[in-house]
């Protein structure tokens, strides 16, 4: 679906909604998480319950209580009753404490459980999302994104449960021990509900806004921090220290002030709350007084609904301020779930079959694509890549070669044409089989956390330690492997930064060679080694490449006039094909013309008409950024 971004399954979730159907969408976030993971914390949610209602009964029994130790043991004098009021109120107490306990580590449990199944869930599902989405998004900003959103859905769940079976629960039970000691002065109490519950709303519609920006610009900030530091040798080199701290710093400044206008709208019911509680409080105390002093009433009974009354402040408090953090809380989850609401556009297609390799011969047949409507890549291009044989492709920058290398592995699909491993169409077998079959060495090396060992073990998981030695020893890597501090097990650094571009290319091949796969396809794999180590590998690679179907992409001339079939691109198209001396025949011809320009070497293939770099496939970082989504692998 070209041009089109994905869509949500419940439609856009960015706008902002009417202040009518906030509550409602609030609920249907829990719904949907309650259906997802509640029934695995059923019983877990039940003990945090009847702990909360715990903690809810046993403070509404002090204020009930209060009444009694005023009346029976001060006014009255009362000796027989001291003991058994006494005993009950730390029971009370001690019921409270622990419930609390229990309470908050169920929680704590239950909420920590939720944030680790959904970053699995998470990396999961984007690990099914295709290219397209990668190339559209800042990867540094999506982790910092997931990192920060992440926590939402546990919050929705936690406040939800606390301010229903604590504080509301709490509350209820207070205003009844306050409406049967004294229904006249309850009704004055309750009189700050309705403006209390007025200046919530007012500043949920300011807050709502402020809380996703904030959102956004974290994200944003943290990808930042995390890219400059990644890339810190590009920033050093091209003296980009002052130009990314003014940048750095005007989304901190935009951050801070986000963050300042959040606490100046969500503070600000704290001395609404205060002002309406301290009128209630008051007004109370003074008509409690009057009785006290004028009827001479036993001051028992008020002081139990003063106890009450100041008891139920502070739930009455949270739950007003619940909404304020569930909005918070909203925004996170809500920006989660349209990740996870994102659905690969390029699955399996329905009754796909595993690919089955015999001889590995790979056909391109009227292929036609490109990344974006009006800007095509690939032009009716058609050859064929013999079963065990080596076909390299050349061609100038933007011709369309690592653009083929994607298409085989599936990484987008075709916008016409075919693409088939003897005679089976990619299109219609599994990508896990399609890819199972390929060994794939890019032009930038990519190595990821652990150690030598690992990495090169992530070409086939269930490597011998010998295979991987040996697969090493092929790519001319073994030597400098050695010389490391722990040999095969010295951790590498985020993306291999302490070893060179060479020694990292070459533990991308040992990767490829440890696969043993029958399709083999190298994508400038010599680019990044001097002339020694180009040699040894060539020679490697030389070896492993006899009895595999093997795709060869060059700049270079010099690597690949042994390969058996040539095949030359040119604007997308097919400009001619054969073996290195049939090209080099047509003095005329577009190999010919490469040939002269690199003075019969590998001096690097450069086309003096070429002027718009291709567009290959990069990790998340390297994206092109193109406002076009294509099909996704």
């Amino acid at each position: 679906m070209r041009g089109a971004r994905p869509k949500t399954r419940n439609g856009s979730l960015n706008a902002d909604k009417a202040p009518q159907t906030k509550s409602r969408e609030i609920a249907t976030v829990i719904r949907r998480i309650l259906a997802e993971n509640g029934r695995d914390y059923v019983w877990h949610y039940v003990f945090a319950i009847v702990c909360l209602v715990a903690v809810a009964a046993t403070t509404a029994f002090t204020a009930w209580i209060m009444r009694d130790v005023i009346n029976e043991i001060f006014y009255r004098q009362r000796g027989d009753l001291v003991a058994l009021i006494c005993l009950s109120l730390f029971a009370a107490f001690v019921i409270r404490g622990l419930a609390t306990y229990g309470q908050a580590v169920t929680l704590a449990k239950i909420g920590n459980n939720l944030v680790a199944r959904y970053q699995r869930r998470l990396f999961d599902h984007l690990m099914r999302l295709g290219m397209g989405f990668y190339n559209d998004t800042r990867s540094g900003r999506l982790a910092a994104q997931i990192n920060e959103n992440v926590n939402g859905v546990r919050d929705l769940l936690s406040m939800t449960l606390t301010s229903v079976a604590r504080d509301a629960v709490s509350l209820v039970g207070l205003i009844a021990v306050m409406v049967v000691q004294d229904p006249f002065l309850s009704l004055m109490s309750l009189l700050i509900g309705p403006p209390l519950i007025y200046a919530v709303v007012y500043l949920m519609k300011r807050l709502r806004r402020a809380t996703r920006e904030a959102v956004q610009i974290n994200s944003r900030l943290i990808g930042a921090m995390q890219e400059a530091t990644q890339g810190i040798a590009i920033v050093k080199a091209f003296t980009m220290e002052d130009v990314l701290s003014r940048r750095i710093s005007e989304l901190v400044s935009a951050a801070e002030q986000r963050a300042n206008r959040i606490a100046r709208v969500s503070e600000r019911l704290n001395p609404i709350a205060e002002i309406l509680a301290g009128f209630a409080v008051s007004g109370v105390i003074a008509y409690a007084g009057y009785r006290a002093t004028v009827a001479g009433e036993p001051p028992g009974t008020i002081f139990a609904f003063i106890t009450a009354l100041l008891l139920a402040y502070d739930p009455a408090r949270r739950l007003a301020r619940v909404q304020v953090g569930m909005e918070r809380a909203l925004v996170n989850a809500r920006m989660i779930y349209e990740i996870l609401d994102l659905e690969p556009q390029q699955g399996d297609s329905a009754g796909a079959t595993a690919l089955h390799v015999k001889n590995g011969e790979v056909r391109f047949d009227a292929i036609r694509f490109g990344y974006a409507e009006d800007a095509p890549v690939l032009r009716d291009l058609s050859f064929v890549a013999a079963a065990g044989k080596t076909t390299a492709i050349v061609g100038a920058s933007g011709a369309g070669k690592s653009t083929l290398v994607a298409l085989l592995q599936r990484f987008y699909d075709v916008d016409a044409g075919t693409i088939s491993v003897d005679g089976q169409d990619i299109s219609k077998v599994t990508k896990k089989s399609l890819r199972g079959a390929i060994a794939y060495v890019s032009q930038q090396p990519y190595l990821f956390e652990g150690t030598i060992r690992d990495n090169i073990r992530y070409g086939r998981l269930d490597a011998t330690d010998g295979e991987i030695e040996q697969a090493a020893g092929l790519a001319a890597a073994d030597e400098f492997i050695r010389q490391q501090p722990q040999g095969y097990d010295t951790e590498v650094g985020e993306n291999g930064v302490t070893l060179s571009g060479g020694q990292r290319q070459r533990l991308s091949i040992a990767r490829a060679i440890v696969r043993d796969a029958p399709i083999l396809l190298l994508d400038e794999a010599t680019s990044a080694l001097d002339n020694e180590s180009e040699a040894r590998v060539q020679q490697a690679l030389g070896e492993i490449m006899q009895g595999r179907t093997t795709i060869v992409i060059a700049h270079r001339l010099s690597t690949v006039v042994n390969a058996d079939h040539i095949v030359v691109l040119e604007e997308g198209r097919l400009a001619e094909q054969g073996t290195h001396a049939q090209l080099l025949a047509d003095a005329d011809g577009v190999y010919a013309r490469f040939h002269r320009l690199q003075g019969g070497h590998g001096l690097g293939l450069v086309d003096d008409r070429a002027e718009v770099e291709e567009p290959a496939p990069q990790a998340p970082e390297q994206g092109r950024g193109r406002k076009t989504a294509r099909s996704k692998a």
